[in-house]
């Protein structure tokens, strides 16, 4: 078996376990939240806190790759996940949930992108878009299996069941990491930048809290928002910090020097903006369905992983795709048509034929399913291998920090809609302005990705078809 195909593989053991939890937790938040005597809404915390946990550890896990080896951190970080996992089981009240998804996020923060950094160093750049599609075809199952899993064992058993299923998984991923990943090193990596690493942290762990209490639930509207203002400012300072380094000759823990490669640019910034409305799906649709329609966990779950499906199929055809069009084409004019099937769902009314729900739902994975493709596969076209740990460093944080800015904005848009309806309880009409919010979110990433020349990633997209 070729390693283009193998260590891929085992990346996605990985990828796997972190998809399906995700996929699983959204499905059963409504019945989560009632459980633990909180609003459904109020949940989002509980996405959002594993979010800041990637945020404060990802930008060392580059460097800690570097120093420990690749395996190492590997396997440790499946180890703290599935510690994490165990810890959701058994909670109790949503601070300590909300505690426990950050000890997965500190897993999470590693495991993935050190996966990232094995397949980049290891796999040759003639066989990037095919490793990225091996890679992602399997973590997809997380989500096929997720949504149905998660609302059968919340609607017929209880969702604490729902953490456990990572035990097994995690184990696997750990032992065929010993067997078949190299503990591949950077013997020259400098020390780590620890004011950077407190910086960024802080900048924003503090923002996305500040923006998710916001809404006055848990502290006050004053508290949160002086949490992003702190949280802003230290991201600032980060910045002034990288700009001084930089002229030092010295390397920043994010390295915002590499946004300037036209093509990484329009991977990661451009592609920020299409992972804010993405982001959000996962949180936004099986609320709409539960608590806006009716449906059982179970009912929603058999909807929701209809996506999954759709980019399972798109996954196939990917590179041909891209080896005709190239990544210009298909990352403006997908961009439009995966935002109008992510607005389309904020249709569904308790009427809506669930064949038509579930054709909706297919392309609300199609398109998506193409877009991070070729995102994914772009982004390193020009990234020399020696930086390659930075740049999926800097990459990381900026997409998790836009898929938690996702589940914020749609919580609060869809609070304002709660509110200015003037509903008791939530219904299904309080859902659309959220749904053609996240929507339009895809749609603006164009301007970015409009800068790209003609040709950009040409080399990939013809490999792409042999």
């Amino acid at each position: 078996m070729s390693r283009a195909f193998l260590i891929p593989l085992i990346v996605a053991c990985a990828m796997f376990m972190e998809n399906m939890d995700a996929t699983v937790i959204a499905t059963s938040l409504p019945v989560l939240a009632r459980d633990l005597g909180e609003s459904p809404i109020a949940m989002k915390l509980a996405l959002i806190s594993y979010v800041v946990g990637l945020g404060v550890f990802i930008p060392v896990c580059g460097w800690v790759a570097d120093r420990y080896g690749t395996r190492t951190v590997f396997r440790t970080a499946i180890g703290i996940f599935m510690l994490g996992s165990l810890l959701c089981a058994v909670s109790n009240s949503l601070p300590t949930f909300v505690a426990a998804r950050f000890v997965q996020g500190i897993g999470g923060a590693m495991m993935v992108p050190v996966g990232r950094i094995i397949i980049f160093r290891t796999i040759p750049k003639r066989d990037f878009v095919k490793a990225i599609s091996y890679l992602t075809v399997p973590a997809l199952f997380g989500p096929v299996i997720g949504p149905p899993l998660g609302g059968f064992i919340t609607t017929y058993f209880h969702w604490r069941w729902i953490f456990v299923i990572n035990l097994p998984i995690g184990i696997l991923g750990i032992v065929l990491a010993n067997r078949y990943i190299a503990n591949l090193r950077d013997e020259v990596s400098g020390p780590l930048d620890i004011p950077g690493f407190v910086l960024s942290a802080l900048g924003g762990s503090l923002m996305m809290l500040g923006l998710a209490l916001i809404d006055g639930n848990l502290v006050s509207p004053l508290t949160a928002i002086s949490m992003l203002v702190l949280g802003i400012l230290a991201l600032y300072a980060y910045w002034r910090h990288a700009v001084r380094s930089r002229q030092r000759a010295t390397a920043p823990l994010l390295d915002l020097e590499l946004l300037r490669i036209p093509t990484f640019q329009a991977s990661v910034l451009g592609g920020s903006l299409f992972r804010i409305g993405l982001g959000a799906m996962p949180f936004l649709l099986p609320l709409a369905l539960q608590e806006g329609i009716g449906m059982s966990a179970f009912e929603s779950g058999s909807i929701t992983c209809a996506s999954a499906f759709g980019g399972l199929f798109m996954k196939s055809i990917a590179s041909s795709v891209l080896g005709h069009l190239g990544y210009r084409k298909v990352l403006i004019f997908n961009a439009i048509l995966a935002g109008m099937a992510i607005a389309a769902c904020g249709a569904f009314t308790a009427t809506t034929p669930h064949l038509v729900m579930l054709a909706v739902v297919l392309l609300g994975g199609f398109f998506p399913s193409l877009q991070f493709t070729s995102l994914n596969s772009i982004a390193y076209a020009d990234i020399p291998t020696q930086d390659i740990s930075r740049a999926t460093s800097l990459a990381s944080v900026i997409q998790q920090l836009s898929l938690g800015l996702g589940v914020t904005i749609a919580g609060l848009a869809l609070q304002l809609s709660h509110y200015m309806q003037g509903h008791a309880t939530i219904v299904s009409s309080d859902f659309w302005p959220a749904f053609l919010a996240l929507g339009l979110f895809s749609v603006a990433s164009i301007p970015l990705t409009r800068r790209l020349a003609p040709d950009a990633g040409d080399e990939l997209a013809r490999r792409s078809k042999v």
